[in-house]
C-alpha cells in the first residue's frame, strides 16, 4: 500500500475524475488509514511504499504489479501522467527480496486489470490494458489467461466490475461477485459458464465501486454505500467491511485500488 500523501484530482483519466471538484489529502489519507487498520485487524501484514511528489495516484498500488507465486510482472501504464509509478514500485520489489521481476513491453496497469482466482488470471482489456498484455501475462507468470471484454468506460477496470471473494483451491472452486453489464456479451457468457455460481451486482453496487472490494476468503471490505452487495456477502456466509472511500473515489478508486496483494 501508498499512503495517498500526495493525493488531488489534477488531471482527468477516467469518468471519475473532475479537476475542478475539491479534494482533501487528509480526508484521503484518513480513508486509507482505516483500510490499512482493517487489514491488520483481520490478520494480514501490510506493506507500504514511500509516497512520491507529483504522483497522486501512486496511492492506487493495484495498478502496479501482478505477483504470483513469488513472481512479478509489473506495469506499463496508458496514461503519462502514472508512468513513472512502475519504476518506483520495481525498485521496491528489488529492494524487498524479489528476484524474479519483469516489466512489461505491453501496456499493462496490473492488479486493475488482472485478476487471480487461484486457477487462471482473468485479464481484462477494453480502456487500459493492452489486449497483447494478456499473452505476456501468460508468457511471464506462467499462468493460463481468459480475456474478457469491458464495456463501460466507467468500469475502466476489471478490478472495478469483478471481485474474487474466494480463490480455488484443489477441492473448492473460485468464488467471484461481478457486475454483467460492465461487459461484452461474450465475456459475459465466458463468466457465467465459469462461475455459475457468482454473486451478481446491481446497477448500486457498481456505481459506487462496490466491487473494488478486498476478500481474504471471509472478510470482505466494500463501500459502506454498497448495501445490496453486502446483504447477497451475509447470504454467502462472508463478513463484509463497511469503509468510507468517498475522498478516494474522486479519482476512480477504492479498496482494491489501493491494495496490491503479494502472493508467495
Amino acid at each position: 500500500m501508498c499512503e495517498p500523501k500526495h493525493f488531488t484530482v489534477e488531471y482527468t483519466i477516467n469518468p471519475w475524475m473532475d479537476p475542478s471538484q475539491p479534494v482533501s489529502t487528509e480526508l484521503a489519507v484518513k480513508e486509507w488509514t482505516e483500510l490499512a487498520d482493517t487489514y491488520r485487524r483481520w490478520g494480514h501484514q501490510v506493506e507500504f511504499i514511500q509516497p512520491q511528489p507529483g504522483l497522486p495516484d501512486m496511492v492506487f498500488a493495484a495498478n502496479s504489479g501482478t505477483v504470483i507465486d513469488g513472481r512479478v510482472l509489473g506495469a506499463r501504464f496508458r496514461a503519462p501522467q502514472r508512468a513513472a509509478e512502475a519504476d518506483h514500485y520495481r525498485r521496491w520489489f528489488l529492494d524487498h527480496g524479489y528476484r524474479d521481476v519483469t516489466m512489461p513491453t505491453k501496456t499493462n496497469e496490473a492488479e486493475g486489470d488482472f485478476t487471480w482466482t487461484g486457477e487462471v488470471l482473468l485479464a481484462g482489456t477494453g480502456f487500459r490494458t493492452d489486449p497483447g498484455a494478456h499473452a505476456e501475462a501468460q508468457e511471464i507468470l506462467g499462468v493460463p489467461v481468459i480475456s474478457l471484454q469491458l464495456v463501460d468506460p466507467r468500469y475502466y477496470h476489471l478490478d472495478t466490475a469483478l471481485c474474487v471473494l474466494q480463490e480455488a483451491t484443489s477441492d473448492r472452486r473460485a468464488h467471484v461477485a461481478y457486475y454483467p453489464e460492465a461487459f461484452s456479451p461474450g465475456s459475459q457468457r465466458v463468466l457465467y459458464r465459469l462461475f455459475p455460481d457468482a454473486i451478481v451486482a446491481n446497477a448500486a453496487d457498481a456505481e459506487c465501486l462496490g466491487l473494488n472490494a478486498v476478500s481474504d476468503g471471509r472478510n470482505v471490505a466494500i463501500p459502506m454505500e454498497a448495501t445490496h452487495l453486502a446483504d447477497q456477502l451475509i447470504n454467502h456466509g462472508y463478513d463484509p467491511t463497511f469503509l468510507d472511500i468517498s475522498e478516494l473515489r474522486k479519482s476512480g478508486g477504492g479498496p482494491k485500488c489501493c491494495t496490491m496483494e503479494l502472493r508467495g
